[in-house]
């Protein structure tokens, strides 16, 4: 099987798709430290939003709840991960990173930052709990 070819910044190329495969197609493909850290902010949404919906849409990692839309997404940069949280204007407290939508805001995890998991998981559970974006 050959593997994904990465774009720019290293993000994995993957077919769009729906369910869990694509979405651990993504995270295998994930370079170098981002893979495991991938592992992690995907058990994270599991655990945090049980029956979390998955696709792979414009090769980012998409998660939803049925019926409802998509919540967040992810997506690798050369330095990092942004985990891109849809209605995150909405979150307390807001996420640090702006978006140019007024709605979104966004998380960066860089290789060698540990972040807050309580915090993490803490904003995954609000924003699955607010209307989600129609993609």
């Amino acid at each position: 099987m050959a593997e994904p070819t990465l774009l720019s910044g290293g993000n994995p190329q993957i077919a769009k798709g729906h369910g869990d495969a694509p979405v651990q197609a993504y995270i295998a493909a994930m370079p170098g430290w981002k893979s495991e850290v991938g592992r992690r902010l995907d058990a994270l949404i599991e655990r945090t939003v049980p029956g979390v919906h998955k696709a792979v849409k414009w090769n980012s990692p998409f998660y939803g709840v049925e019926g409802d839309g998509w919540f967040l997404s992810l997506h690798c940069f050369t330095k990092y991960i942004k985990v891109a949280f849809f209605r995150g204007a909405a979150l307390h407290p807001i996420p640090p990173v702006e978006s140019k939508s007024q709605d979104t805001r966004y998380f960066h995890i860089h290789e060698h930052n540990q972040f807050d998991e309580a915090q993490l998981a803490d904003w995954v559970k609000q924003a699955s709990q607010l209307p989600g974006e129609r993609m």
